[in-house]
C-alpha cells in the first residue's frame, strides 16, 4: 500500500502540470492583457508600458509560464491584478471558511443521503422507496442559485430564523452559536445535489448487497434485520459509494462558488467568482490548481479507503 500511495503521488506531478499548461495556455490567449485593466488610466503611456514591462507581461507565453511554474514551486502564486495582494495570502486567508463549508456539507450529505439510500434498497418498490425517489430527482434537477435564493426568502427574510448572509454577525462577538446560523443555510444548498446522487448511489449498491448468499445466511441464523443490514451489507455497499466521496471533493469547489455568491460567504469559491469577473488570472491559475488538486487527491483517497472497506483489495 505504501509504494502504491507514493507511486500515486510521483504521478500527481505530471498531471498537474499539464493542467496547468492548459489552463495558462487558454486564460493568456484571451485577447489584452488583464493588468492593464487595474492600472490608473490618468498616467502616462510610458509610465504605463514600464509597469507592464515590470510585471513580464510582454515576454512570450511560454517564458512567463515557466517563471509562473518556478515561482508556484517556491510557493509563491504571484500578485493579484485587482488587489495588489500576494494570492497565496489571499486563498490562506478565505481558505479555512470554504472547508468548513465542505466538511459540513460533506457531513450534511452523508448523514442524510446513505440512511435514505439504504431504507430505500430495503423498501423496494414500496411508497417510501418512490418518495426518497422523487426527491433525490428533484434534488437533482434544482440548481442551487435559485434554491439558495428561496431559502433565503423563507427563512431569513419572511421567518427571520437565519442570517441573510455573510459568515458572522458583523461587531458582535464570536458565538458558536451565530457561526452555525450563517452556515447552516449555505452547508444544505451545497450538499443538496451531492445529497440527491448520493442516495442513488447508496440505493443502488444496496440492492445488489441484500441478495447476496451472506446476507440470507445471517438472516438464517436469527440476526436482527437490522443488524443484517447495517453491519454485514451497509459496509460491502459503501464500496462503490465511497467513489462519490472522492469526487465530491472538487465538485464542491465548484458548487461554492455560486453558493458562496448567493449568501456573501467570504470563501475561496466567491473569490474565484470575483476574480473571474476582474480578469485576475494570478488569483484565477491558483484557485484552479486548487481544485485539481483536490481532484487527484480525492480519487487518491478513494482508492485507499477501497481497501480499508474491503481487505481482498491490494495494491
Amino acid at each position: 500500500m505504501t509504494s502504491y500511495i507514493i507511486r500515486r503521488l510521483i504521478m500527481m506531478i505530471p498531471i498537474l502540470i499539464g493542467i496547468s499548461i492548459i489552463s495558462f495556455a487558454i486564460m493568456y490567449a484571451a485577447p489584452g492583457k488583464p493588468a492593464i485593466l487595474n492600472l490608473d488610466p490618468e498616467i502616462s503611456a510610458e509610465v504605463r508600458e514600464a509597469q507592464i514591462e515590470r510585471l513580464g507581461l510582454n515576454d512570450p507565453i511560454p517564458v512567463q509560464y515557466v517563471r509562473w511554474l518556478g515561482n508556484v514551486a517556491q510557493g509563491d502564486f504571484g500578485t493579484s491584478y485587482s488587489r495588489k495582494m500576494p494570492v497565496t495570502e489571499m486563498i490562506l486567508d478565505r481558505l479555512p471558511n470554504t472547508l468548513l463549508l465542505m466538511a459540513t456539507s460533506l457531513f450534511l450529505a452523508a448523514i442524510i443521503a446513505i440512511p435514505f439510500g439504504v431504507i430505500s434498497a430495503t423498501r423496494q418498490y414500496s411508497l417510501t422507496d418512490y418518495g426518497v425517489t422523487f426527491g433525490s430527482f428533484i434534488g437533482l434537477a434544482t440548481p442551487n442559485f435559485w434554491l439558495g435564493i428561496m431559502l433565503i426568502m423563507v427563512f431569513s427574510v419572511q421567518l427571520g430564523w437565519t442570517p441573510i448572509g455573510g459568515v458572522a454577525t458583523i461587531g458582535a462577538d464570536f458565538s458558536i452559536l451565530d457561526r452555525l446560523k450563517h452556515l447552516i443555510l449555505p452547508a444544505l444548498v451545497l450538499a443538496t445535489a451531492d445529497m440527491a446522487g448520493l442516495t442513488r448511489y447508496t440505493r443502488s449498491s444496496m440492492l445488489e448487497v441484500v441478495n447476496q448468499d451472506y446476507i440470507r445466511t445471517a438472516r438464517a441464523k436469527g440476526f436482527r434485520e437490522r443488524r443484517v443490514i447495517y453491519k454485514h451489507g451497509l459496509r460491502n455497499g459503501l464500496i462503490p459509494v465511497i467513489t462519490m466521496f472522492g469526487l465530491m471533493l472538487p465538485t464542491m469547489i465548484g458548487g461554492s462558488a455560486i453558493v458562496e455568491s448567493v449568501f456573501g460567504w467570504p470563501g475561496i469559491g466567491k473569490l474565484f467568482i470575483d476574480a473571474t469577473f476582474q480578469r485576475d488570472y494570478p488569483v484565477i491559475m491558483a484557485i484552479t490548481m486548487f481544485g485539481a488538486l483536490l481532484t487527484v487527491i480525492g480519487n487518491l483517497i478513494a482508492d485507499i479507503l477501497y481497501a480499508v472497506l474491503d481487505p481482498r483489495i491490494e495494491y
